[in-house]
């Protein structure tokens, strides 16, 4: 079944999708300033003339139309409510601020109803050809992983490291960062989301990298924590502690099991070990076209995850002031359990 014909499935009005993110799903095309209008018989792709020959090439069960010489989009639109009678449009109340939403309401000239979670609900069940894009990305980040560790020694900076990954994932073949990686080291490892610094790495220091590549769209996320030049046993205890949980709420994940179960079963382990106060984030968040999707293994999910999930699992022990530790992998929820889209190694790794 094609994406249109899942989504006119799930719609009783016609729907305009004008967010990016939506529009690039709906129709499998990335572009920019455009919408998708998917009506019960017909659908429209409405972009402009830097992407119309690309956008007939890649668009099969859409209808492209191209902007320009005073056609706006929104003037598009407008002509194909009025042309087919449609009196409301469903929209994605969600995506667009309330002012950009009324002002959309009055170029168009019809009534705008909100979509609701609609797009976000179907996103959330990812499909083979999208699960090998994000594994397509994880090969990439992983590739750069391997590069990045032959490189790391004492004296090389926070930022440094982070460079070197950045140039290593597009090296590889990544179109862009998921999101700007996250590199720090020593007392700094206790921060989850620290920007990397000037800080040069130091013999005895954690290094936790945490970053993403891209790859048709798709987005990875992976994080590892390695020790160079060596650990101390509250350091190898604090390591062993995480990863147990991070076992544990991969254990957990299934299709159907709660969000707040998975994070549970994690946050279990790291509560019994004493560390409990130091573990304040949830143990993963769904991700695809975007780094930040739902649903989330977390405390406040008490909604069964759905089959075909991409979320990850990346429970962490964060001691201020000393040091901190997270371990993330990717699981695809399927078959009634877990699939881990992450083959990189997670024994304490010292350089």
């Amino acid at each position: 079944m094609s994406r249109v014909d899942a989504i006119r499935r799930r719609i009783s009005l016609p729907l305009l999708l004008t967010d990016e993110v939506s529009v690039r799903y709906a129709s499998g095309f990335a572009f920019t300033d455009g919408a998708v209008l998917i009506g019960p018989e017909r659908a429209w792709l409405i972009t402009d003339s830097r992407y119309a020959e690309a956008a007939a090439q890649a668009v099969t069960d859409m209808e492209i139309l191209v902007t320009g010489a005073g056609r706006t989009v929104n003037a598009i639109v407008r002509d194909l409510a009025a042309e087919n009678r449609f009196a409301q449009l469903l929209a994605e109340g969600d995506r667009v601020s309330h002012d950009e939403w009324q002002k959309l309401e009055k170029a168009l000239g019809v009534a705008l109803v909100p979509a609701g979670g609609l797009l976000a609900e179907l996103r959330a069940c990812k499909d083979e050809a999208e699960v090998n894009a994000i594994l397509a990305a994880q090969t990439i980040a992983e590739k750069a992983l391997d590069a990045v560790l032959g490189l790391l020694r004492p004296g090389m900076t926070e930022q440094e490291t982070a460079a070197e990954l950045v140039y290593h994932m597009y090296k590889y073949g990544s179109e862009a960062n998921a999101f700007d990686p996250i590199v720090v080291s020593g007392p700094r490892t206790s921060m989850p989301h620290g920007v990397p610094s000037e800080r040069a790495i130091q013999a005895g220091d954690f290094v936790t990298m945490d970053f993403g590549a891209v790859y048709n769209g798709y987005c990875s996320d992976m994080t590892r924590t390695v020790a160079v030049g060596g650990a101390t046993a509250e350091m190898r205890r604090v390591y062993d502690t995480v990863l147990e949980a991070q076992l544990a709420g991969i254990d957990a994940a299934k299709p159907g099991v709660t969000g707040r179960a998975i994070d549970a079963a994690a946050r279990d382990v790291i509560a019994a070990a004493g560390y409990g106060e130091y573990f304040g984030h949830s143990f993963g968040h769904s991700l695809g076209l975007e780094i930040h999707e739902s649903p989330n293994a977390s405390p406040s999910n008490s909604k069964p995850m759905p089959e075909g999930a991409v979320v990850s699992a990346e429970p962490g022990i964060y001691i201020p002031g000393k040091f901190g530790v997270r371990i993330e992998d990717m699981l695809w929820l399927r078959d009634g359990g877990a699939r881990n889209l992450t083959t990189a190694a997670k024994k304490l790794t010292i350089l």
